[in-house]
């Protein structure tokens, strides 16, 4: 149940709640499988990108964090 998959990133939504950061972030993996979540800042690169391909770290099929490769 937990795992890592390479992904595209699809979408990034940077964005604050009550002064605290977080993105919103779709990717989608090799096989045509999207998926979304909203994640702290600090679970993803600084500088992510729409197109770039990452490591999506996940458990129970939610995404906990994304790393390049």
């Amino acid at each position: 149940m937990l795992g890592e998959r390479e992904a595209r990133v699809r979408e990034v939504t940077l964005l604050e709640i009550h002064g605290v950061p977080y993105a919103d972030l779709t990717v989608e993996s090799d096989d045509g499988v999207v998926a979304s979540g909203r994640l702290g800042r600090e679970s993803i690169p600084v500088d992510l990108v729409v197109g770039e391909q990452v490591l999506v770290q996940a458990a129970m099929n939610v995404m906990l964090a994304v790393r390049r490769p």
